[in-house]
């Protein structure tokens, strides 16, 4: 049976039509605490990045975790790999992510992230979107089991510090000339934030989000403007993300774009010459050029590949004990920090 809302990446569309719509959302938040958590009494981590639609599909979710007896805990707007590491970190049922990654304004989307901060399999999907058909036949929580949302102060900082923790406090960036291109997404708070605590020098785009400007000539679907800035102001590299931040595109001194795959095969040379890439080499999907199987092999080092989706490149590397692994897009799994793809962490290395 074709699914109705579940798609590659979660569930995506243009908000007001199925399946991106508020009862949809809904669904999805009664379906989830039956699914993962049926005796409530617990938090869900609920984050959102910067479309104009993202509050109000929030609220949808917020309702129906609250319903179900399960607390939702707003961290704001803050970058998809965020909410995946409080997940993680907090002991949630799971987490909650509204965004429509690179898409424009017009729509929007939904990520789920288990208690462990990963993506859920296809076998678990299906189990859910089954669910969300019968959502609002089943019980409800009582009264007094209804849930209070809180919002969580500090979580986009909080997700910093994990980030710069993993390079190293004493990192230090101050000979660089950095553009950053925020998407006018959720890295325009986190991601100067970060490259400023490491002292690189930084010219800063697509960082004044005003909820339909989310993607829009900027961010990693649309380099020119990154390109422009990174050769008027003489930079030595620029860096682009995506609109929910778990991928970036970098450009070069010279203007030149460097795609995942190029990206990917700098940090496991950095990690193989440090002794710290694990599974003798790295994942990767069908979509990766041959040339970084061939530039991996001269290293010794090998390339497994899996289909497109960078939650089937996670779970090659859970199973396999790899901790580099991505897609020539963008999406890059540092899995030794996080469980998802991060742009910002993967911009740091």
């Amino acid at each position: 049976m074709a699914r109705q809302f579940f798609g590659t990446d979660g569930i995506r569309g243009r908000v007001n039509r199925k399946p991106m719509t508020v009862e949809t959302a809904l669904r999805l938040a009664i379906a989830a605490a039956r699914t993962f958590a049926p005796e409530g009494g617990r938090e869900v981590i609920v984050g959102r990045d910067t479309r104009r639609s993202g509050e109000m599909i929030e609220a949808a979710l917020v309702s129906g975790l609250s319903s179900m007896g399960l607390t939702p805990v707003r961290i704001g707007v803050v970058p998809t790999p965020a909410v995946a590491l409080l997940a993680r970190e907090t002991g949630a049922a799971f987490g909650l992510m509204v965004t429509a990654s690179h898409n424009k304004y017009e729509d929007n989307g939904l990520k789920l992230f288990s208690p462990e901060g990963v993506k859920f399999t296809d076998e678990v999907e299906e189990t859910l979107e089954a669910a969300m058909f019968d959502a609002f036949e089943g019980a409800y929580a009582v009264p007094e089991a209804v849930a209070v949302p809180r919002d969580m102060t500090g979580a986009a900082s909080r997700y910093v510090g994990r980030c710069v923790e993993a390079i190293g406090r004493d990192a230090d960036l101050s000979a660089l000339n950095v553009v950053l291109d925020c998407a006018n997404g959720a890295a325009y708070q986190v991601a100067p934030e970060a490259l400023k605590r490491l002292g690189a020098r930084l010219t800063v785009i697509g960082d004044r989000p005003d909820g339909v400007n989310i993607n829009a000539g900027v961010g990693s679907t649309a380099t020119g403007a990154l390109k422009a800035a990174v050769l008027e102001q003489g930079a030595d590299i620029g860096i682009a993300f995506d609109g929910d931040a778990d991928r970036l595109i970098v450009v070069d001194e010279l203007g030149h774009e460097v795609d995942g795959d190029q990206v990917m095969g700098l940090i496991a040379t950095e990690l193989h010459r440090k002794g710290r890439l694990r599974g003798g080499g790295m994942v990767a999907t069908v979509m990766s050029n041959m040339g970084l199987a061939e530039y991996l092999k001269d290293l010794g080092l090998t390339l497994e590949r899996t289909k497109v989706g960078d939650r089937y490149v996670g779970e090659h590397m859970r199973a396999h004990g790899y901790n580099l692994g991505g897609e020539q897009s963008g999406h890059i799994i540092l899995s030794d920090v996080s469980t998802t793809g991060d742009g910002l962490l993967a911009a740091l290395q």
